[in-house]
């Protein structure tokens, strides 16, 4: 009977000090995570409204579905944060619209599209996103998709008219 207790014994005690040394490593490491991540989501709207210095936050009631965070910078702009469903998986996509309607910027925050297909709509540094610097509502649809990757193109299109559907919710709003 010792041999099988003994050896249990000894497994739950590992089990035991491992599960709190793991417990005890992400209690110290996730505020450290979660300020990184704010710190990123900053830069990040910064980046797509260029001369904006603070952001609030829009009522999620006036956000589309597709749009998962708003935000009025203090320069009258618009920052929104969009997922859709790309070929690979979602696209998580950031844009700033200026308080006249036009793009200010498009980036790419996460996907997960075909390496060398896909990606050449979804990758920051593929120039696809400068198409729609400028445009508006009306006229971001002229931009050509990539060959090859339609449902990329067309999940890129598709996160871009819920931001600019979340723009005239929230500009009428606020």
């Amino acid at each position: 009977m010792k041999d099988i207790v003994k050896p249990i014994a000894v497994l739950a005690a590992i089990c035991l000090v491992v599960t709190a040394l793991l417990a005890y490593i992400n209690s110290v490491t996730s505020p450290i995570i979660l300020a990184a991540e704010l710190k990123a989501a900053e830069e990040a709207r910064m980046e797509v409204m260029e001369g904006a210095t603070s952001f609030e936050a829009i009522d999620p009631a006036y956000l589309p579905e597709g749009v998962t965070e708003g935000y009025i910078a203090d320069n009258g702009g618009f920052v929104f944060l969009m997922t859709s469903k790309g070929y690979g998986g979602d696209i998580k996509m950031i844009c700033g619209i200026l308080k006249d309607g036009q793009l200010t910027k498009v980036k790419t925050l996460s996907h997960s599209e075909t390496s060398g297909i896909g990606s050449k709509v979804v990758d920051n540094k593929s120039g696809y996103s400068d198409n729609y610097i400028g445009k508006s509502a009306a006229d971001y649809e002229d931009v050509d998709s990539i060959t090859g990757a339609t449902i990329s193109s067309t999940a890129y299109k598709k996160a871009l008219a819920e931001a600019f559907e979340a723009y005239e919710a929230a500009k009428e709003a606020y």
